[in-house]
């Protein structure tokens, strides 16, 4: 019987693991719009993770986004330094409710780089593609669904 080296098969497992968990790597979750249809977010929990966001991303898939989660709800703003791609921005409250949307957000070349503030207070953003909030049709106070990972 022939071994197998001790690395490639640590990296072997590495591949074939899942990256759920905050320990191993990003997590993600499916995110379902109000007409059944879901995409795919990379959670933004921590400090740390809400900072980077989507920083240096080369693209972004029409089925993909990332989803902050702040502590508290309140007025959470967001700017577009070091973002490579325009960006669709939905703010939800507690209840999954859209409370702002900021459609195709342009990334920011150079300093100073605007915010941009909801008119409302929220508890998530929603970052997407841009134009895929209006490929969705959708608009203030329309419910998604999602279930965070118990922490």
């Amino acid at each position: 019987m022939k071994k197998i080296p001790a690395l490639i098969v640590l990296a072997a497992l590495a591949v074939a693991a899942p990256v759920f968990s905050a320990q191993n790597g990003p997590e993600f979750l499916k995110v379902y719009m109000p007409d059944g249809r879901s995409i795919t977010a990379e959670l933004a929990a921590t400090e740390a993770q809400r900072a980077r966001g989507l920083m240096g991303r080369p693209r972004i898939g029409p089925d993909q986004g990332m989803l902050f989660v702040f502590d508290t709800e309140g007025i959470h703003s967001f700017w577009m330094k070091n973002t490579l791609v325009a960006l669709d921005m939905v703010w939800l409250d507690r209840d999954h409710r859209i409370v702002h949307i900021a459609a195709d957000v342009q990334p920011c070349p150079r300093d100073p780089c605007p915010s941009t503030t909801p008119a409302r207070p929220g508890l998530y953003v929603l970052e997407l593609k841009a134009g895929i909030a209006a490929e969705f049709k959708l608009k203030l106070f329309d419910r998604l669904d999602f279930a965070l990972p118990r922490r």
